[in-house]
C-alpha cells in the first residue's frame, strides 16, 4: 500500500485551554463489532465544541481524533465527505486519501475542511446531503428546513404549517430531519408552538413527527423527539423525553418502545440491525419532570454521557463507549462505513494551513 506524508503534531492542542484527557470506559466487544461492520464513528458535542472521530488503529486499540468546530452539531456522512454543522457554519471535510493510500502508517481516511458556508447564528441541528448533492439542514432558530445560499444566509425549504411566519424565535424546536429515498421525507419537533420558544412551555408532552412531502403529522404526543431514521421500512426516532428509541409505523402511525437508554437521547446513525446513539447527562444535574427521570430512578440508574450500539432486532444495548469525564452532552453521531481509522486536519491549525495537494495529472498533460 502506498503512503501520504503529513505534516507532524496532529495531536497538538488548540488555542482553547487545555484541558484534561477524558476518561472513558469501553465495552470489551466494541472494537471487534466496529471490525466486523467496517465502519468508524464520527460524533460531536458542541458543549465542547469538538468533532471527535473514533476508529480501530492497526494495533488492534481504539483510535480517536479532535478537532475543534465551535458550536459542533448536526453531522453527515456519504461517498468520503463529512459535513458538520458548527456555530455560524456549514463545514464540507473531504477524504484526501486516494484508494489504497495511508497516512502516517495508520490512518486510511484523513478528513480536510474544503469549505465552509457562512449562514450567521441558526442554531442548526439536523443537517443531511439530498439526491441532487444539495444540502439540507434543520434551521431551528427560523422554525424551517433550509439549504445554502450564494448571496443569503439560506433558503428556506419548507416550514410546518402552522408556524405562521420565519422569526429567528425558535418557535417549536424543530429539530430533526430524516431522508427517504434522498428526499427530505420526515422532521422532529418539540412542539407545535407558533410563539417565540412556546416549546419551552411543555417540552415533554406535544412532540411531532410531520411528513413534509404532504405536511401531515404521521405520529404525536411525543416528548421531546429528535434523529429521525427511515431503515428497513419504518421510520426510528429518539423520544429523548422519555429516554425511548420508538419504531414508528409509517402506515398507522402505530409507536413501539425498542430500547430504553440511560441519558438523554440525541444524535443516532443506524447500520444493518444497529442503530449507534449518543447519551447526555443532564445539564443541571437532573431532569426535572420528565418522564426519562422518573425512568431512570425506576430502574436506580444515573444519566451518562457516551454511546451506545443498540441491536434493533431485540433493543438490547450491546456495546458502549462511556464517556466519564472532560463531556456530559454530545450532539450527534455519524457512521462512516469503509473506514477503518479515520483522522481529521482542523481548521485554522498549523498542518491544514500547510498541507496542499493538487491533481498530479496535471503535470503529465503539460507539454514536454
Amino acid at each position: 500500500m502506498s503512503e501520504v506524508d503529513l505534516i507532524p503534531g496532529r495531536l497538538e492542542e488548540s488555542s482553547d485551554p487545555p484541558t484534561a484527557a477524558p476518561s472513558l470506559s469501553v465495552s470489551d466487544g466494541l472494537r471487534p463489532w466496529l471490525l466486523d461492520q467496517n465502519l468508524s464513528v464520527a460524533f460531536s458535542s458542541y458543549q465542547t465544541g469538538r468533532l471527535l472521530l473514533m476508529g480501530v488503529a492497526p494495533d488492534g486499540l481504539l483510535s480517536f481524533d479532535k478537532q475543534n468546530y465551535h458550536r459542533a452539531m448536526g453531522l453527515h456522512y456519504a461517498d468520503g465527505a463529512l459535513h458538520i454543522a458548527a456555530l455560524y457554519q456549514i463545514w464540507r471535510l473531504e477524504n484526501l486519501l486516494d484508494p489504497g493510500y495511508y497516512a502516517e502508517q495508520q490512518y486510511d481516511c484523513v478528513l480536510v475542511p474544503r469549505t465552509a458556508h457562512t449562514t450567521g447564528y441558526l442554531d442548526t441541528h439536523d443537517l443531511a446531503v439530498d439526491k441532487w448533492g444539495r444540502i439540507v439542514f434543520v434551521n431551528t432558530r427560523f422554525s424551517c428546513l433550509a439549504t445554502i445560499d450564494d448571496r443569503h444566509s439560506f433558503q428556506p425549504l419548507w416550514k410546518p404549517g402552522f408556524i405562521s411566519a420565519l422569526y429567528p424565535e425558535d418557535r417549536c424546536h424543530l429539530n430533526g430531519l430524516a431522508l427517504e429515498d434522498g428526499v427530505p421525507a420526515y422532521v422532529t419537533t418539540v412542539s407545535g408552538s407558533d410563539e417565540p420558544e412556546g416549546w419551552r412551555k411543555q417540552p415533554g408532552v406535544g412532540g411531532m413527527v410531520i411528513d413534509v412531502r404532504s405536511d401531515a403529522v404521521v405520529a404525536e404526543g411525543l416528548s421531546m423527539p429528535h434523529s429521525p431514521r427511515v431503515h428497513d421500512g419504518a421510520l426510528w426516532v429518539q423520544e429523548s423525553g422519555r429516554g425511548f428509541i420508538v419504531r414508528i409505523d409509517l402506515a398507522t402511525g402505530r409507536k413501539e418502545d425498542v430500547a430504553f437508554c440511560p441519558g438523554f437521547l440525541r444524535g443516532m446513525s443506524i447500520h444493518g440491525d444497529y442503530a449507534v446513539a449518543a447519551l447526555s447527562q443532564a445539564r443541571h444535574g437532573h431532569f426535572g419532570e420528565l418522564q426519562l427521570q422518573k425512568e431512570l430512578d425506576e430502574r436506580g440508574s444515573e444519566a451518562w454521557c457516551g454511546l451506545v450500539v443498540i441491536d434493533l432486532r431485540n433493543g438490547a444495548i450491546v456495546e458502549f463507549l462511556r464517556i466519564n469525564s472532560g463531556f456530559t452532552e454530545l450532539f450527534d453521531v455519524a457512521l462512516m462505513p469503509g473506514v477503518r481509522n479515520p483522522m481529521s486536519l482542523g481548521p485554522g491549525t498549523d498542518q491544514i494551513i500547510r498541507n496542499t495537494r493538487f491533481n498530479p495529472a496535471f503535470a503529465r498533460l503539460a507539454p514536454s
